[in-house]
């Protein structure tokens, strides 16, 4: 039942990403500035200045009537924009054959079980309630004797 629901939720997702890759593709540069672009004046470091120039860039594009403030709309629009960013990454690593969409098929061979064996901190190929509400507390952390979290692929101390 708990897959037949996420699987309607991502054939959802899907559908709507189709009819918004071609806008993500147009502005996925704009998701994760590279050190460059962060680098305004070319120094070769990123001053708190230029941070702050780069979140009042973003601002000032998602303020879309130039108030100097975001509306719900735009707040709406920004969003949009985000998740269909998003989708078009989901469709560009799991569409495996190309062909736009993503299957069951597709979609099953994504992580490979990772997230099942990073849950499985005990390494007893179940996952257990205290194992399940850490990986929810910490995602991608593992929890280890002492309470703490890790990746998993960071080796241990003890």
């Amino acid at each position: 039942m708990k897959n037949s629901i996420q699987l309607i939720c991502l054939s959802a997702a899907i559908v709507a990403g189709t009819a918004t890759v071609s806008i993500a593709q147009e502005v996925k540069h704009d998701s994760k500035p590279s050190f460059e672009q962060l680098d305004a004046n070319g120094d070769g470091q990123i001053s708190p200045a230029e941070m702050a120039m780069h979140r009042q860039e973003r601002f000032a594009k998602a303020d879309t009537n130039g108030d100097g403030m975001l509306n719900e709309d735009e707040l709406i629009a920004r969003m949009q924009s985000r998740m269909a960013k998003r989708v078009a990454n989901m469709i560009e690593q799991h569409d495996t054959n190309g062909d736009g969409v993503i299957s069951a098929e597709e979609m099953q061979g994504g992580n490979g079980g990772r997230m099942f064996a990073m849950a499985d901190a005990d390494d007893d190929g179940t996952i257990s309630k205290a194992e399940f509400d850490a990986m929810k507390k910490g995602h991608g952390m593992r929890m280890h004797k002492n309470g703490m979290g890790k990746h998993k692929d960071e080796k241990s101390a003890e």
